[in-house]
Parts: C-alpha cells; structure tokens; sequence
C-alpha cells in the first residue's frame, strides 16, 4: 500500500442526516471509539421520533444527548452547531439535497453509498464540489474488508499479469435479499433498484481491482421471484400489505414482524404514525418495480470485460468472483452470515462464514492466499473504514478512501445498466455522464 504518512488533527465536529438503521454505525463509533478525535454535534431527520431514538441509543453509550433538527431545518443545524462534516445516511434519492447543501454551506461530506441514484443529481454533485472546493468521501466499507484488499494489492502485484475478463457472481439471500422487497428500497424512484442500491459495492470492488471505468454496458433483468404475480403463479392465494397484523403474514417465512424485535420495533413500528412509513410489507404485495434477477455485461475503458449476475432469492450468501489475467487466474469465493437490517448485532452484518483466495498462475500449483482475520460487520470492512474516517489521522497513500468521483463511477455501470434493460440496447457510459479523469 505504499509508505503511510500520518497527521494528527485537531477533534472534528460531525451532525448527521438520516437516523435510520445504518446511521448507527456512525453514530455509535463517534462517540465511543473515536470520541478523542471526532465529536457529535447534532441529528437530523424528517421524523422526531427515530431521532429520540438516535439520542436514547447514544445515551446509553455514556454520551449526552445531541440537538435535534427537522429535516426542513437542516441550514439552521449548520449554523448553529458548527460541523465540520456532515454524515448524509437519508434515503437514496435525497442524498444529493444534503450532500449538495453542506458543501455550500462550508462543510465536507461523508455519505453513505450508493453516493446518489441517477446521471442529473451526480451532475449536480460535481458542480457543487468544484464551485465549493469542499470534500465528499463515500463509504464503501467492502473496499476495506482483508480479503477485498488482498484482491486489490494481488493484482496491482502483477501475480495474473494485466486483466483481461472478470466473472462476478453475488448472491443475496431469502432473509438479507429479501428485506430490499419490504422497505423503500422497493420503489426504483427511492433506490435506482438494486443494481444501484446495492450493486454499487459490487461495481465499485471492480473498479477498484482493475483500476478502470466502465465504457460500455448492456443488461437485462427482471422480477422473477418477489411481488404478487409471481407468488400467484407459484399457487399462493393469500396475500397481505403488511405482517403487522396480519393472520396470514403469521404463515409466511419471508414475514417481518417488528413487534418481536425490540430494535425494529422503536426504530420503525413506534415512528410509522409520523411518516406513514411501513418498514415490514409484504415481498409478494403490489407495488414492487425493482428486478430481483439480473445480468450485466461491461466493457471497461483498459479493455477488462465483466459478467455480473445479482440473484436477490438466493440459499446462501455472499460472492464468487474469477478473475483472469495474462499470466494467470485469482479465484474467491466468500460465504456471509444471514442478516435483516436493523434486526439484530450490527457487527454480525454481513460477517463471515467463510472465504477463500487462490491464485492460479499458468504452469505453477494453485496458491491458496493467507488472509488476516477481520473483525466486525461486512467481512472485517465497517471497522477499519471507520477508523479511516474518524481516528484523526490522514493516510495520503491508502488507495481505499473513495471521493465523489469513485462513488459516480460506481454507480454509473447500474445506471448503464438500468437504460439498456429498457431500451434493450447497448449503453455508453459517456453519454450518460462524463465523470472527470
């Protein structure tokens, strides 16, 4: 990774945007682990009663409560706690709002991925990073999972020699998939579907690897799985909106039922009388236009190809991904533990069942590759990108730490992708967004 320069930093000031599941991350690291470099200033949220939440879960961690905002008065949050950096973890489609916001009213920016959902709010990203000269950091916590680093640091070694093609197989499960089809995420308006929401990590992990961005790309998808139409074909008859209440969600594995979960129960089932919000629908109701079953071909600007296929219905979880090189072949294949956001350990997300990494260099034995151990959610990656955000310190060689144009480039193959599923043709990614070198 190349020679580490560290530089200490005065305790910075963080608000954040969006109390949902995922922003407990943030929240609960800023002011445990990191509470000598990093301060929490502030919450903000369009429902008052996940942020009480928000405040009860950092209470019980020995901090005071922060100030709470409205989501209307976001501008008024700035001026009068003082950020440095604002931390947006809000619903996809709103993530521009707040990261444009910040940046103009003199803040740096952490957000969450997928960074934003379509070509015209990444536009709108752009200028307003270049017309304020500010920061926009994207957390893509799988670029710091050991074994997805030793990927990276295995191919810029040259052990393949130059790639050529990869083949990128990922897999959500019927407990971990299933959960995009019962929240917002459902809604392509709020999400961009899963080949943004999601696949986002996985794109990114590519462009990592091969140091590239997409040129070209065509895909087709499809709901094949989820939704009513297609439980109705496999002989369902009954059907619910929600399993709050429900008799017969009581019969349906793929039921969520929030009142059983003391977490999803204040974070979601108290706050619905707000905002309306139901977080446990049915995955076999109406309403779903998102694909569940999708494959993309890419063609990268280094002349690297990519197969990508998400299975969002699958038995288990995790990835196996092949990629081949002019010297040779690295093979993974990583096993993930079964999860519903919010719905128990945040460290248990997406940890490991298992993992393995060989390389296959022509003319030689296999080479199975020793991997550190991680620790934590998301193959070991959540903990080390915290520190990397948080711990005060600026490692100017570490190669992981994403920008704004990093989180475009990865999303730009989903929206690619999105078009040609439409239109049946082959897209340009050029003509959709010209993202600077």
């Amino acid at each position: 990774m190349g020679e580490n320069i560290q530089v200490a930093t005065k305790q910075r000031r963080y608000a954040l945007i969006g109390t949902g599941h995922r922003a407990s991350l943030f929240y609960s690291a800023l002011v445990s682990t990191f509470k000598d470099t990093a301060k929490l200033v502030a919450f903000c949220d369009t429902n008052r009663t996940r942020l009480d939440y928000a405040n009860s879960r950092i209470q019980s961690q020995d901090q005071e409560p922060v100030p709470t905002y409205l989501a209307a008065e976001f501008d008024r949050m700035v001026q009068e706690t003082k950020p440095d950096e604002i931390i947006v973890t809000t619903v996809d489609r709103t993530h521009h709002t707040y990261i444009v916001r910040a940046l103009e009213l003199g803040c740096n920016v952490v957000s969450e991925k997928p960074m934003t959902i379509d070509a015209p709010r990444c536009k709108e990203i752009f200028s307003a990073v270049e017309r304020t000269g500010r920061d926009v950091r994207v957390t893509f916590n799988y670029r710091y999972a050991p074994h997805n680093t030793k990927i990276h640091e295995l191919l810029r070694s040259g052990v393949i020699g130059t790639p050529t093609s990869v083949h990128f197989e990922w897999m959500l499960n019927t407990s971990h998939g299933a959960d995009y089809f019962r929240r917002w995420h459902r809604d392509k308006r709020n999400s961009g579907g899963l080949l943004v929401h999601k696949s986002t990590h996985h794109f990114d992990l590519v462009n990592f690897w091969l140091q590239s961005r997409p040129d070209t790309v065509y895909a087709q998808g499809d709901l094949r799985f989820y939704g009513k139409e297609n439980a109705e074909s496999r002989g369902v008859t009954q059907f619910y909106s929600r399993a709050h209440g429900s008799e017969a969600a009581k019969k349906d594995p793929f039921a969520l039922h929030l009142a059983d979960n003391p977490g999803l129960k204040a974070l979601y089932l108290d706050a619905e009388q707000e905002d309306g919000y139901y977080r446990d629908q049915s995955v076999f109701g109406d309403g779903i236009n998102i694909e569940d079953t999708l494959s993309v071909l890419v063609r990268y600007r280094s002349g690297a190809t990519l197969t990508y296929s998400l299975t969002a219905y699958a038995p288990w979880e995790g990835f196996r991904v092949s990629i081949n090189g002019t010297e040779g072949r690295l093979e993974a294949e990583v096993v993930e533990n079964s999860y519903v956001s919010a719905g128990g350990d945040q460290a248990a997300e997406g940890s490991l069942e298992s993992r393995t990494v060989t390389v296959r260099r022509m003319f030689e034995k296999p080479q199975e590759i020793e991997i550190q151990d991680g620790v934590g959610a998301h193959g070991g990656g959540d903990e080390v990108l915290l520190s990397d955000l948080f711990a005060g310190k600026t490692d100017i060689h570490d190669s992981r730490a994403a920008s704004h144009i990093d989180g475009a480039a990865s999303i730009l193959t989903g929206i690619a992708a999105n078009q040609s599923i439409a239109t049946g043709q082959v897209v340009r990614c050029d003509d959709i967004l010209e993202i600077p070198r």
